[in-house]
């Protein structure tokens, strides 16, 4: 085995597999005798534990990475589970289309998306991932082979998408793009004083464009509690693009501190500075910024030091989204814990099916905390209170340390999910949840 296990991006917990078995063609690999659990790792952008399979074999599916098909006048694609959506957007936006669901990260693998349901700007337009997936082949460690589709073993789908990798190995993915016109994004960009604010202009701008976020200064008290920048785009009109800029170089954290470098005073200084940064009210922008305005950024999670961080994620329904989040805003203001990524936009009724999904409808709020041991748990802790009180819940793919009990009533189906876990795999954030 290497000597450096592949980590989660928090960089907590530990990583500590027994075993690393490289997928190179699309077959289930030869596994460890049993009791060994097994579980795909993709390219470890998950940023809790479940990725991780401690004391177990994780199967390294990065290796899966060859494009099977693409048929650029439908914009049907088929490629195997490790491609990266970097990958496939080089190939695609040449040719006029693009992802019809896409993170913040464009350095997740296909398999990955579909095991996260992952989420975009899109979420009140477009639904999540697994609703622009049309099919994916399922290998099971008892050697049954199933194609999956939204018609053909539908259960088994449902249960994938969303499913955290836990119901055998995905060896390729098709799904569906959207057309484009060019690779520029026409966006808005506007200050907003407050949380109300916030809801207001969301109203607005949702109906109008179909990319909308928000970033937000949890550092921020008082009448400005939950002030932030409302940011807005869309895929830019044929003959409204620019000459190609310059390509960005990538900077890159070259190793992490002893201590991490985002802090309270850091924190404080950056938000009020980001708040009152002059940024055009309009204006066309190459899609990999605005997009992904961090990937340009290498290995940037190594600022939060050598104890990683904590992002936690939450969804709160509609009608209990205001005084819940103003709640967990102060919270989080009151603890001197502030964080500098946080973003809150708003999901659409439109869902996968996946059993385990975490998008619903309703306002979602994804924050970066350092880790500072026992302080920030309890601060989490404390957010818990409050999602678990309005009705909403907490994201697998970005959690740590949620307690089995929060679990279970974020993902009532979880105990019809299980039926489908493949009789060799596990994971550390599985057994977790399970146990306690």
């Amino acid at each position: 085995m290497s000597t450096t296990a592949p980590a989660s991006w928090g960089r907590y917990p530990s990583s500590q597999p027994r075993c690393l078995l490289p997928c190179r063609d699309a077959q289930m690999p030869t596994l460890p005798a049993e009791p060994q659990f097994c579980l795909p790792f993709g390219n470890g952008r998950s940023y809790g534990d479940v990725c991780l399979n401690n004391g177990g074999t994780l199967l390294l599916a990065r290796g899966l990475d060859r494009f099977i098909a693409f048929d650029p006048a439908t914009g049907i694609l088929r490629a195997e589970a490790g491609v990266l959506l970097s990958e496939i957007l080089a190939l695609i936006v040449p040719q006029g289309w693009f992802l019809s669901v896409t993170p913040g990260t464009q350095m997740i693998t296909l398999g990955g998306a579909i095991a996260n349901d992952v989420h975009g700007k899109n979420h009140h337009w477009a639904g999540s991932f697994g609703c622009h997936v049309r099919a994916f082949e399922l290998r099971r460690s008892t050697g049954e082979r199933l194609l999956c589709t939204p018609a053909q073993n539908a259960d088994w789908f449902r249960a994938t998408v969303g499913g955290l990798g836990l119901t055998g190995l995905i060896t390729w993915v098709e799904i569906q793009l959207q057309r484009i016109a060019n690779p520029w994004i026409v966006a808005e960009n506007r200050r907003f004083a407050s949380l109300d604010e916030f809801l207001a202009l969301n109203a607005e701008y949702e109906a109008r464009y179909p990319y909308t976020v928000s970033w937000i200064d949890c550092a921020a008290r008082g009448r400005v509690l939950g002030r932030g920048i409302y940011m807005a785009g869309m895929h830019a009109p044929p003959g409204l693009m620019k000459s190609p800029p310059p390509e960005r170089r990538a900077l890159t954290v070259p190793f992490a501190p002893p201590v991490s470098l985002v802090n309270n005073l850091s924190v404080r200084w950056f938000n009020r500075l980001y708040y009152h940064l002059p940024r055009p009210a309009r204006g066309l922008t190459p899609y990999q910024p605005f997009f992904y305005p961090l990937d340009n950024l290498l290995e940037w999670n190594r600022l939060y030091g050598r104890r990683g961080f904590f992002q936690y994620q939450c969804v709160i329904p509609p009608a209990a989204a205001r005084e819940a989040l103003r709640e967990i805003l102060a919270r989080i203001a009151a603890s001197g814990q502030g964080s500098m990524l946080a973003v809150l936009k708003r999901f659409g009724d439109k869902t996968s099916g996946g059993l385990l999904s975490f998008p619903r409808p309703g306002f979602t709020l994804a924050l970066d905390f350092p880790n500072l041991g026992q302080k920030t748990l309890d601060l989490l802790g404390s957010l818990d209170e409050v999602t678990r009180q309005a009705g909403g819940a907490v994201y697998p793919a970005k959690d740590a340390r949620m307690s089995g009990d929060s679990f279970r009533r974020y993902f009532p189906q979880w105990a019809e999910f299980s039926r489908y876990i493949d009789p060799r795999f596990s994971s550390s954030f599985w057994r977790r949840v399970m146990k306690n």
